[in-house]
């Protein structure tokens, strides 16, 4: 009886917590500071271990497309490593652009960062910027995601 009334309880409570979704950022541009990692330490010796980064700039918005204006890649040391973009890219609704750093390129560091800017026609959901980052060595593997960061609003 007594784990049936709680079993309700439980059920009332599921049933009555709103849904868990973060706020709708709307906006007609930005730049985003995505943290990448080109390499993580492991181990006793604090080996490095070398990982891709995928840099994926997702347009959340289901009508109108973005234009990425710049993708910069810089080290650790904050010195601009590689431009990704010579002219603007549109990207349609619900569409990615994506930009990858391969495993063997070490020349970011475990500091790496992407700058991302973007601008839109008119206020459009914010696109999702981030950085997946993976690695495999024999039977080892590892792969996280970095969310990008506003760094600020670049609206007209």
């Amino acid at each position: 009886m007594i784990r049936r009334c709680l079993l309700t309880v439980f059920a009332l409570t599921l049933a009555a917590t709103p849904a868990l979704a973060e706020t709708v950022i709307i906006s007609s541009g930005q730049t985003v500071y995505v943290p990448v990692y080109s390499h993580i330490y492991q181990g006793i010796k604090a080996r490095p271990y070398n990982l891709s980064a995928l840099l994926s700039i997702r347009n959340t918005d289901p009508s109108n497309a973005i234009t990425v204006t710049s993708v910069r890649y810089y080290g650790s040391d904050g010195t601009l490593v590689k431009k990704f973009l010579e002219e603007p890219v549109v990207v349609q609704p619900l569409a990615t652009a994506e930009h990858l750093i391969m495993e063997r390129d070490t020349s970011g560091g475990s500091g790496a960062n992407f700058l991302v800017q973007w601008n839109a026609s008119g206020p459009v959901n914010a696109p999702l910027v981030q950085a997946v980052m993976i690695g495999t060595a024999s039977t080892q593997g590892i792969s996280f995601v970095c969310d990008g960061w506003v760094i600020s609003e670049d609206g007209r």
